[in-house]
């Protein structure tokens, strides 16, 4: 490709996703006051499109429409166009992803949305085909039927997108009513549990038909369900939901067997053809969901599965800095030669391209079975594909197989009368094989933005992990990447974060001229991350960064009038509307996680008003709670934790002690979700002596490493083995 025939605003953005957009004959603008000027200045309509870089349907509307010069036209006539990557402007895209789902029943991406000229939504959808078809008006017309509305009822719809607007206002509002109290825990969890299981699937784990999610937030809650109703015929089926979930997962084609790591969901009912992008969001909740599994469990399955996803996330999304790229495309060429770019090419295998890999006689197998024969059996490959048609919309994947283990070891073993001891050896030098060869192939794009809020998640990822499975080498990965977002994204004479940074030329990392200030959800997966670091490396620096970054929510998101966080800060003119967000999903929401934030702060630091503050976000939620508590489990889970007080583990001991690591690592492999762990290290003018005057009280036994159980500040006797330990940790 010679020189670009267009070159438009978007090339001197930093998100790869406004970049990929730069060379298309449409005069894209970034968000931002000089678009509003000239939509004023020439009294135009915006055309708004909303996507980022590994969505499949943005590719799409990009090929058939953004770079035809005919629609290019149209639309720089007619309309001052705007590009936004959501993932960069998440308030954005809330504000009009709202509307499009109030005026049309549903939303996605790319999201299409009309505006006037002062930015108030009056038209939505999403993905548009480029020409009229049978069912579906195409994009041309569209554009030509809204340009044509603007000439003939300019006032009408300025009249109408106000009316709009209020109605969203309304609609949105999420706040306490009355003397709001927070809901009984007893009801919202039972209730969560009833709903979670209605929508079981029992054989496949999961909780829905097609497509499937790996929703961490429901894997947790049930963890905690169990935790609390360990005895309970409830209480075992919970666990039983969430394990088997998990294995079903790891099992699974949306489980990269090769290239580790894991798909953002699953087509079918199987978890067995996924859309192929990996988000680093997923591997950092799932990475500390597998750990927990194998904290409750003790199966190494589970571990093994939390390390996969570890190694894929250093290898891979891992910028030299310390800090975690965003994710990777689902869409690659298949070979260095070809032109267009087809889904899962990177991942995908022909039954012919394995057999020629793994050609190797296996001994002490039935005659003649190959290393290939073995590897095709386990891993469900067929000669003409593995993939039903009716997943294959668009016949990219006709002849291919998606990796699912279809066997047990044992059934594996008995097919080929080998040893089940051998087997293990065998699929891994089948494994690394087809690694070599996939490293050939051209890699898909690679989003390499760096984001505060999913770095936040990636980080208690390795610092959970870290701890479970007492890998030093996990909780100082988590320490680098925290050290990165202290240097690249927050400005300590502000004491604000920074919602975005980016790998710049030489691998620098950059930051856009005008940086993106952080959002809500920054600040609590931050917040979050930082405590589960403390609790895993017990550097007490990391404690107090998360306490000043707590009193800095309170001051930029709280709402005194309605209680809860708004996801936005005040005071920016061109986003219309300051909302809450009130569903846990693939992401959880801000406000769920950050009642158990508020929890652990307030343990650690004696504020209380903190304890106050989380009721008010579960009295604010309320409702939703009681009815529907499964769109918000992981809120739900917080309320069983704000009722049931937060269980102050304190270890005095020195810090270097073996004793004192014994203790430690008895707390580590318990899973106990309403706790928060402490060392007293005796070190009177530590942070922590000074936050808390109690510490100053609690001493060693006979000179060794001593545990106390405290509850709002008053303890339990002490105890210094690790067993009586353990047993006050598992009532």
């Amino acid at each position: 490709p010679g020189v670009p025939r267009h070159t438009n605003r978007l090339i001197k953005e930093k998100s790869p996703y406004l970049l990929q957009h730069a060379h298309n004959p449409v005069d894209w603008y970034p968000w931002g006051q000089e678009a509003f000027d000239k939509a004023k200045k020439e009294n135009k309509l915006i055309f708004l499109s909303v996507g980022y870089s590994t969505c499949h349907w943005c590719h799409v509307m990009e090929e058939e429409s953004f770079k035809n010069k005919e629609i290019g036209e149209i639309l720089n006539k007619n309309f001052v166009c705007i590009k936004v990557d959501r993932e960069e402007r998440p308030d954005v895209d809330k504000v009009y992803m709202t509307f499009v789902q109030a005026t049309s029943g549903g939303g996605g991406w790319p999201m299409s949305v009309w505006l006037t000229p002062d930015l108030k939504p009056f038209v939505g959808g999403t993905y548009f085909p480029p020409e009229d078809g049978i069912h579906r008006v195409g994009f041309r017309t569209v554009l030509l039927r809204i340009a044509e509305q603007w000439k003939e009822n300019k006032d009408a719809l300025l009249e109408n997108s106000q009316k709009i607007l209020e109605a969203l206002l309304h609609m949105s509002e999420i706040r306490v009513r009355g003397q709001g109290s927070p809901p009984p825990s007893k009801e919202v969890m039972a209730t969560c549990f009833q709903q979670l299981s209605n929508s079981y699937d029992e054989d496949y784990g999961g909780f829905s038909e097609s497509p499937k999610f790996p929703t961490p937030v429901n894997l947790n809650f049930l963890f905690t369900y169990w935790a609390l109703h360990r005895t309970t015929p409830e209480g075992a089926r919970a666990l039983q939901m969430a394990l088997h979930t998990l294995k079903m997962m790891a099992h699974g084609g949306i489980h990269d067997h090769i290239g580790q790591g894991f798909h953002r969901y699953s087509t079918d009912q199987h978890w067995h053809v996924p859309h192929f992008e990996k988000m680093l969001y997923d591997q950092g909740q799932l990475a500390a969901t597998y750990s927990r599994a194998f904290q409750i469990s003790g199966d190494e399955f589970f571990a093994d599965v939390a390390q996969d996803i570890l190694l894929y996330v250093s290898r891979d999304l891992s910028d030299q800095s310390g800090g975690f790229y965003s994710a990777e495309d689902a869409d690659s060429y298949p070979t260095a030669a070809s032109g267009e770019k087809r889904e899962g090419a990177f991942c995908v295998w022909e039954a012919e391209e394995i057999r020629t890999l793994l050609p190797d006689l296996v001994e002490g197998a039935t005659e003649g079975t190959t290393l290939g024969d073995v590897f095709m059996y386990h891993y469900g490959v067929k000669e003409a594909g593995n993939v039903s048609p009716m997943k294959d919309p668009h016949q990219e994947l006709k002849g291919k197989n998606v990796l699912i283990v279809r066997c047990s070891p044992e059934l594996t073993a008995a097919q080929f009368g080998l040893e089940p001891g051998r087997l293990g050896a065998l699929l891994r030098e089948g494994r690394r094989r087809l690694s070599t060869a996939r490293a050939q192939r051209p890699r898909p794009h690679l989003d390499t933005k760096m984001l505060a809020a999913w770095n936040g998640l990636m980080i208690s990822g390795f610092a959970q992990a870290g701890a479970a499975l007492a890998e030093q080498e996990y909780v100082s990965r988590a320490a680098q990447a925290a050290a990165f977002l202290q240097r690249h994204l927050f400005d300590p004479t502000s004491g604000r974060l920074l919602r975005s940074c980016y790998r710049g030329k030489d691998n620098t990392v950059e930051q856009s001229a005008v940086p993106i200030q952080g959002f809500l959800e920054d600040y609590v997966f931050v917040i979050q991350a930082l405590f589960d670091l403390y609790e895993a490396s017990l550097e007490q620096s990391w404690l107090e960064w998360a306490l000043q970054l707590q009193h800095m929510q309170d001051k930029l998101f709280w709402d005194p009038k309605g209680f809860a966080y708004f996801s936005s800060e005040a005071g920016d003119p061109s986003l219309l509307l300051r909302l809450k967000d009130d569903q846990d999903g693939a992401e959880p929401t801000a406000n769920s996680v950050t009642v158990t934030n508020l929890l652990r702060a307030a343990c650690y630091s004696g504020h209380m008003e903190w304890v106050e503050k989380a009721g008010q976000i579960l009295a604010a939620f309320s409702e939703r709670l009681q009815k529907i508590p499964i769109t918000l489990p992981e809120m739900a889970r917080a309320t069983a934790v704000f009722h049931q007080t937060l269980k102050q583990v304190v270890i005095c001991g020195d810090p270097q002690g073996a004793d004192t690591r014994e203790m430690l690592r008895c707390v580590h492999s318990v899973f106990t979700p309403n706790k928060v762990l402490m060392l007293a290290d005796g070190d009177s003018a530590g942070f922590l002596y000074r936050q808390l005057p109690f510490l100053a009280s609690l001493e060693r036994k006979d000179g060794k490493a001593t545990a106390y159980l405290c509850s709002n500040f008053t303890c339990s006797l002490p105890v210094t083995s690790p067993q009586e330990l353990r047993g006050m940790l598992c009532p």
